[in-house]
């Protein structure tokens, strides 16, 4: 039953994300942490979110910026191991409100839409430092990642094959970590590829239905809805 409700959680997250531009991997994140724990959720994420990033670096992988993927990677990826190891060490209510707490803040940031970065390199290694940490810690960098590689100025493909790169390498990174650290086992390696699958036909799904849809209300649901649900892990802990 747990399995189940993972895999539509993860359909739905995706068909949100895709209408409403952001949110997926938050929307899914305490639902993943209520039916596995605080322990894995975080791991369990990063090997779903590994599956959609591959696809993504592939659709694109001649026009990758492999120079700013270099810097952003050199910030991000140390940041990252570190947040997984803070991942795997914290005791279990204060990861749960951690995540709680970062739910909130990387919503308020894409809503806002006060992050700006002014200069390209400065924002590969900034943004890569933020980026790493959050994911490692919590599962996710949300829009700040986003927000550096769109100081490139990059055509569409590359800017999203860019971005998955990195997002690939980290998730890649954080998988061996939290498989050493904290001993995944083959039921949460194949749970969190069920999760991915069932987030590609999601993402799928709302490029084909939700085109109708007024994008602007939508996505003050979804950033309501992913802020009450931050606030209360960030309250009531684990």
């Amino acid at each position: 039953m747990i399995y189940a409700i993972l895999i539509l959680s993860s359909f739905i997250a995706a068909f949100v994300s895709g209408a409403a531009g952001f949110g997926g991997a938050l929307l899914l994140l305490p639902v993943v942490t209520a039916c596995v724990g605080a322990e894995v959720a975080v791991p369990v994420l990063t090997i779903a979110q590994l599956i959609g990033n591959l696809s993504r670096m592939a659709f694109g992988i001649k026009q990758i910026d492999w120079k700013s993927v270099g810097l952003f990677c050199a910030t991000a990826l140390p940041l990252a191991a570190l947040g997984a190891l803070g991942f795997s060490v914290l005791p279990k209510d204060m990861v749960t409100r951690c995540i709680g707490g970062v739910l909130i803040i990387l919503v308020l940031i894409k809503v806002i839409k006060k992050l700006e970065f002014k200069n390209g390199k400065r924002a590969m290694i900034i943004g890569g430092a933020a980026t790493g940490l959050l994911s490692g810690l919590a599962g996710s960098g949300g829009p700040i990642g986003a927000a550096a590689f769109l100081t490139l100025g990059l055509p569409p493909v590359a800017y999203i094959a860019s971005e998955a790169t990195t997002a690939t390498a980290m998730h890649i990174l954080k998988t061996v970590i939290y498989s050493k650290l904290i001993g995944l086992d083959l039921s949460a390696l194949l749970t969190g590829l069920a999760m991915g699958a069932a987030m590609i036909a999601g993402t799928f799904a709302s490029n084909r239905i939700i085109k109708k849809m007024e994008k602007g209300k939508f996505q003050i649901y979804v950033a309501v809805l992913l802020c009450v649900v931050g606030a209360y892990m960030l309250i009531f802990g684990g």
